[in-house]
């Protein structure tokens, strides 16, 4: 990626940050350890240099997360000096408020949806800083950077604010509250391209490893714990994978690959044909699985 390039989403995203904490009294930035949140972490330090990140962290954990992301989570909030909130979706399914899908293809991560309007609800959060991409899926393409939620959290996708000339409109009414999506405009490549020109550090899951794994539907799962549901029949083998993603291990699928430096996965990404979040098995219910959530109140 070209340094013009680069700079021109830097700045840009930068931008979005600052008028983030100039229009809203109490945002939150969403980070779950992943790339795209970290790399938001990365620009927000910039954007605020020398201050600290003026708002707290808050991660949705669904308990079946990728342990090494956690590990990550906490080691560098701890290291940044942020606050971090974690509220979890057990807790829900405990009270009894979601029910925990069962059988071959079940999934904790629709349920997050219900935790995070508890917490938004719980510190009065007006905005929620994410790191969706509109590469990523059709939903997300069409969604605004400042994204306006109701007061139950549900994105119309036919009520949505111009954006023209960068111009940002953070007015809300009385209990409504905004998604802003800072890389709204990067590509996967964008990002993977800028950890590498920044030297960001990020979780090894990233990177390929030998992991014990079974495939299922052509796509490649991990056995290394019992979270993803594993039939008899279904055969564990040690391959060298990586994740392009790391959402919930029960329904985000490993790819093969060699690349263990960031520069062997920018070569690897440039050359690949299949998209990012072509190995996660919550988009692949139907057609409309992504914008659904979003009218939810899904991130």
């Amino acid at each position: 990626m070209n340094d013009l390039r680069v700079n021109t989403l830097e700045s840009e995203a930068i931008y979005i940050l600052r008028e983030v904490a100039a229009q809203f009294e109490k945002p939150v930035l969403l980070f779950s350890g992943g790339k795209d949140s970290i790399t938001l972490v990365r620009l927000a330090q910039k954007a605020f240099w020398p201050a600290k990140i003026p708002f707290p962290f808050l991660h949705v954990d669904t308990g079946h997360n990728f342990p090494e992301t956690i590990e990550f989570r906490d080691r560098l909030t701890k290291e940044l000096g942020v606050e971090l909130i974690v509220r979890n979706v057990q807790d829900n399914i405990d009270a009894g408020k979601v029910v925990e899908e069962t059988g071959k293809y079940a999934s904790r991560n629709m349920l997050q949806t219900e935790t995070l309007l508890d917490a938004i609800e719980e510190f009065g959060f007006d905005a929620c800083i994410g790191g969706a991409r509109r590469d990523e899926e059709k939903a997300r393409a069409k969604e605004r950077i400042f994204s306006v939620r109701s007061d139950f959290g549900e994105w119309d996708e036919k009520n949505q604010r111009p954006e023209l000339f960068d111009l940002l409109n953070g007015k809300i009414e009385l209990g409504q509250n905004v998604r802003c999506f800072p890389i709204s405009n990067w590509t996967e490549l964008d990002v993977w391209s800028y950890i590498e020109r920044e030297e960001i550090e990020i979780p090894s899951i990233y990177f390929a490893h030998k992991r014990k794994v079974f495939l299922r539907d052509g796509m490649i799962w991990s056995a290394e714990d019992d979270v993803v549901f594993r039939a008899e029949d279904e055969e564990v083998k040690e391959m060298m994978v990586r994740f392009r993603t790391v959402g919930d291990m029960s329904c985000t699928a490993a790819v093969l690959s060699d690349a263990v430096s960031i520069s062997k996965v920018v070569e690897e990404i440039r050359d690949s044909s299949i998209s990012e979040r072509g190995a996660r098995i919550d988009d692949k219910r139907s057609e409309a699985a992504m914008e659904k959530r979003k009218q939810q109140g899904y991130f």
